[in-house]
């Protein structure tokens, strides 16, 4: 059993599409991140950085209860668990962890940062609002570039890249994104979207 703390948000169901995909039994911990529940000493006694998602495997290696936090790393976790969503051939696992870490080190913080300065700022800074979105748009066109060569960000099967990028691709709105300007980008997301396990996965946590 995997105990998944989590949160309604584009890393959050990360997490649950990983486990939808991989067909694993686990219960779902809300974490009210809008009421600051991620800050309660037994939230960060699991994660130390006091975000979502985390998880407790209660058959670890060893067969013991094993912590993970950091988004990136529970889908390699799991994946490499499972023996599911990332390749075997060294040539695509490395394709499949290179874009994972693209979402992780670009996708994330800046459409992140885009959706925020759009959406929740307190008051309008054109600045941050401009170099944001801009940014943004730069890395629609690097995944629109990408799958206009290849089916899915790690070649011809769906993988854990994918599973990253896809629930804040969701959200192009937010970032003031036309997903109808990326056509490879716009197909990809239907086909993503059209997945039992991803629609699952998008409605974890239920509040």
């Amino acid at each position: 059993m995997i105990e998944l703390y989590t949160w309604p948000t584009p890393n959050g169901h990360k997490a649950a599409i990983m486990l939808e995909e991989c067909g694993l039994d686990y219960r779902v911990h809300p974490v009210d991140i809008a009421n600051g529940e991620q800050f309660a000493p037994e939230y960060e006694a699991i994660n130390p950085n006091g975000k979502i998602p985390a998880i407790i495997d209660q058959d670890g290696p060893g067969g013991d209860p094993f912590t993970v936090f950091e988004s990136g790393a529970i889908l390699i976790y799991l994946a490499e668990k499972t023996g599911l969503l990332l390749p075997g051939d060294p040539r695509r696992r490395s394709l499949a962890i290179q874009w994972l870490m693209f979402q992780v080190g670009g996708i994330g913080p800046m459409f992140g940062q885009a959706q925020h300065f759009r959406r929740f700022a307190p008051q309008p800074l054109a600045y941050a609002i401009e170099r944001y979105s801009n940014e943004a748009a730069r890395l629609y066109r690097v995944l629109d570039k990408r799958l206009g060569v290849s089916e899915f960000l790690a070649g011809p099967e769906f993988s854990i890249a994918d599973i990253a990028s896809f629930p804040w691709v969701e959200r192009h709105e937010w970032q003031g994104v036309a997903l109808e300007e990326y056509p490879h980008v716009h197909r990809w997301c239907a086909t993503i979207a059209a997945r039992p396990a991803v629609q699952r996965g998008m409605q974890v946590p239920q509040i």
